[in-house]
């Protein structure tokens, strides 16, 4: 059974860089063909597909993040990592990481085999 388990600050300032990080366990993040996402609910929006991290390292981003957004990964601990540059109170969301068996660039839930519980992220000064 996979399993993944966003961890980070729950309050960053506006202007700063909310870093969150998404630790696997039950699977690799280097087995072929998944993917590693990130997904993040405002209030009274939708689900947002951020970004991803393939099985082989390769990374791909929403186009209107992409210029604030960096995913990176630590194989040796089996995780990987989203930064978010430049935040302002409009960031305000639940961050969720999941899997996805394929590239999905949409918020579908159905997309997504394995979710972690979500982490909430307020941008407030």
């Amino acid at each position: 059974q996979v399993q993944l388990q966003e961890s980070g600050p729950g309050l960053v300032k506006p202007s700063q860089t909310l870093s969150l990080t998404c630790t696997v366990s039950g699977g690799s993040i280097t087995t072929n063909y998944y993917y590693w996402n990130w997904i993040r609910q405002a209030p009274g929006k939708g689900l947002e597909w951020m970004g991803t991290i393939a099985y082989s390292g390769s990374t791909y981003y929403i186009p209107s993040l992409k210029s604030r957004t960096s995913i990176s990964r630590d194989t040796s601990k089996n995780q990987f990592t989203l930064q978010l540059s430049s935040v302002t109170p409009e960031d305000t969301a639940v961050y969720y990481c999941a899997r996805s068996n394929a590239l999905k660039t949409s918020g579908w839930r159905r997309n997504y085999d394995y979710w972690g519980q979500g982490t909430q992220v307020t941008v407030s000064s």
